[in-house]
């Protein structure tokens, strides 16, 4: 067996501890969330504390931290606690740059859309702007947001009802479904590192047509050959 060592994460600092989990947990999905204040000024910024929970209702959470060093909140939750809406948009390698320019902490006045040099697009249904260059862009309806903690590095859960969604049509295959080599997502890893999905993406059927037996029911004298 490899050796191991043990963290009781109580005992280390929650930097080192945010590492570690970073480093751990992943590829991990981008929710580049939209949000707008109640004085009808946009933000835009990427979480990868994120992912699908249901189908029906369609539910998406991501989870805006507080910041560890100094336990400050960011524009995108103080967003959503005010107006409840928000379009989750989906990252592709193409928007990975300017993705990551909308993660610097600019002023609550400044645009991260212009920074950025990115689209905005009207949305239907809800009022924050969605990225006109992402391939896929979910408007969403804020339903409750879960606070985790107090302290720096707590994370707060935004459950985010899909209200409409909203796909390039160059991402779809000839059944109308989303090609995962076209989409071309990107995903956060640890440290400044990222992974190109359609690079090193691998297809396993699922065992439903006959049952597995099961390696608890291989043969010894096949084991044996390993």
């Amino acid at each position: 067996m490899q050796k191991a060592i043990s963290i009781i994460p109580s005992e280390i600092a929650t930097g080192k501890l945010h590492s570690y989990l970073l480093g751990a947990v992943g590829p991990r999905p981008i929710a580049f969330a939209s949000t707008i204040d109640e004085r009808g000024i946009p933000n835009l910024s990427p979480f990868s504390f994120f992912n699908v929970f249901s189908a029906n209702p369609p539910i998406l959470i991501f989870s805006p931290a507080r910041r560890v060093r100094n336990n400050t909140t960011k524009h995108t939750l103080d967003n959503v606690l005010k107006i409840k809406e928000v379009v989750i948009n989906i990252v592709n390698y193409e928007l990975v740059q300017q993705m990551s320019l909308t993660s610097t902490e600019y002023g609550e006045k400044e645009n991260e859309f212009i920074k950025a040099g990115l689209t905005m697009l009207d949305s239907d249904l809800v009022r924050p702007f969605r990225v006109a260059e992402s391939p896929v862009q979910f408007e969403c309806i804020v339903t409750k947001v879960e606070a985790l903690g107090k302290e720096g590095g707590a994370g707060n859960l935004v459950f985010s009802e899909v209200v409409k969604m909203h796909l390039h049509e160059t991402i779809l295959d000839e059944n109308g479904s989303i090609d995962q080599f076209k989409i071309d997502q990107v995903a956060r890893m640890g440290g400044n590192w990222y992974s190109r999905a359609n690079k090193g993406m691998f297809e396993v059927p699922k065992p439903l047509s006959r049952l597995g037996i099961g390696v608890d029911n291989i043969p010894e004298e096949i084991k044996s050959l390993r």
